[in-house]
């Protein structure tokens, strides 16, 4: 694949996340989802929310196959995404217990990448870490835009 063509691949990753239920799915993702154990992830996969956790992890394996399978050089796709170790991150520590019960094939595509990826563990829990911190001021600016549309 020439660099124009991975360019081209990079840019459209980025216009199917701007998608409509697709931003909305990645909203709900880092604003609520803090899974803690299976029940936690089961509880939001069997809600009104489990199309958006099925979205976002589908996603994010998916694009993480394509650099994975060499369709994009993973030096140009970690230089241009950092939300996959984000995704990552929240279900990192409960993912053999995830994929007992919903299979052993859940996000193996992105576990990989991260595997493979230069200090990527390392890099996942800081993310974990950030995101510990800023879930509070998430919140509260979700509850500012809710006050605000009432």
């Amino acid at each position: 694949m020439s660099k124009q063509d991975e360019a081209e691949l990079i840019l459209k990753l980025y216009d199917l996340r701007r998608e409509a239920t697709m931003r909305k799915a990645r909203d709900w993702y880092f604003a609520e989802f803090n899974p803690q154990s299976m029940a936690d992830v089961a509880s939001a996969m069997f809600s009104e929310h489990g199309a958006y956790v099925r979205m976002v992890w589908s996603y994010w394996d998916m694009a993480a196959a394509l650099v994975n399978y060499g369709s994009l050089d993973m030096d140009l796709f970690n230089s241009t995404n950092y939300e996959h170790l984000a995704v990552f991150s929240k279900i990192e520590v409960i993912l053999a217990d995830a994929r007992a019960h919903l299979g052993p094939q859940l996000l193996v595509n992105l576990e990989k990448l991260i595997d493979a990826t230069p200090d990527g563990r390392k890099k996942t829990e800081m993310m974990r870490e950030r995101m510990k911190e800023m879930g509070p001021r998430i919140a509260a600016a979700r509850a500012a835009q809710t006050a605000n549309r009432n």
